[in-house]
């Protein structure tokens, strides 16, 4: 495990994080009627909030291959299954652990510290692996931006997208055979992976707005959510908390929608992600108690 003494730096992380994640979520709520925002959430169709939790959770996995895929790129070969009770823990550790080491930094501890693997490999394989889902997080961001209210209300920046949408994954792939040239033969996998992990999510928030019964303008609260999705990689907030909701409410207010709705999805797939990533409190006990299924080759 990673030293559990109080670390000055990461107690102030922690406390920076929860005052931006405290001030944006005040921003939204103080402008949002909250009794009608609980009304939406507490009348949700449980059977459809199901469905999301699934097809959240198939994300993950696709996920948890993924990032095994850039390990073994780089000689590390891990069991699938104990790639993805790491991954689950790392889950774990973003969410519920801010100001300390992270998922990530979790994941490259382990896996430098307790089997010896060079954390400079670690690290490429795991800040690839993000890049790659940035990328196409984008990319789809960018597809649902064409169809949505944001290209009536800002038509000269449609020409714009459209070159972003035709240059990003040959520039990708120039990114990647210049520095990251390791990772070049699974490149076409993996993005395709990338893409599969953010539709999965797209599909888990449809059927959000299904279970609060937002049936109008959908593709509008998919890019949004898309969007409030790149907001929370920056870690300035708790697990995302407060970013999504703040990118929800100004930008459903920037095309004149109705704020409750969005807020509302907002805060059910914070909750979503919370319930999944307790996952990772299973998953700590089990490898702490265990040897893992690991070879370094």
């Amino acid at each position: 495990m990673a030293n559990s003494k109080l670390n000055p730096k990461k107690l102030l992380k922690t406390l920076l994080q929860l005052l931006v994640t405290s001030i944006a979520l005040y921003l939204v709520l103080r402008k949002t009627d909250v009794a009608k925002l609980g009304d939406i959430i507490r009348n949700a169709n449980p059977w459809y909030l199901l469905l999301s939790i699934l097809f959240f959770n198939i994300s993950k996995l696709i996920n948890a291959v993924r990032l095994n895929r850039f390990f073994k790129a780089i000689g590390i070969e891990l069991s699938a299954m104990y790639n993805l009770k790491l991954y689950y823990l790392g889950m774990f550790y973003n969410l519920f652990l801010p100001g300390g080491v992270g998922g990530d930094g979790y994941k490259i501890y382990v896996l430098q510290k307790n089997h010896g693997l060079k954390m400079i490999n670690v690290f490429h394989a795991v800040f690839w692996d993000r890049v790659s889902g940035i990328i196409a997080l984008i990319f789809l961001s960018l597809i649902l931006l064409q169809p949505s209210s944001f290209a009536s209300h800002l038509p000269h920046l449609v020409p714009y997208v459209w070159v972003v949408l035709v240059a990003i994954y040959p520039l990708a792939l120039l990114v990647n055979k210049l520095f990251y040239k390791q990772f070049i033969e699974v490149f076409t996998i993996t993005s395709v992976e990338s893409l599969l992990i953010q539709i999965t999510q797209v599909i888990s928030v449809f059927f959000i707005l299904k279970a609060i019964s937002q049936n109008a303008h959908m593709v509008d609260y998919l890019a949004i959510f898309l969007i409030s999705t790149i907001a929370t990689i920056v870690p300035i907030t708790i697990g995302g908390a407060g970013a999504r909701e703040i990118t929800f409410f100004y930008l459903l207010g920037f095309i004149q929608l109705g704020t409750n709705a969005g807020v509302a999805l907002s805060l059910i797939f914070f909750a979503i992600s919370a319930l999944s990533s307790l996952a990772g409190i299973l998953t700590r006990i089990h490898h702490e108690k265990s040897v893992p299924d690991i070879e370094n080759t």
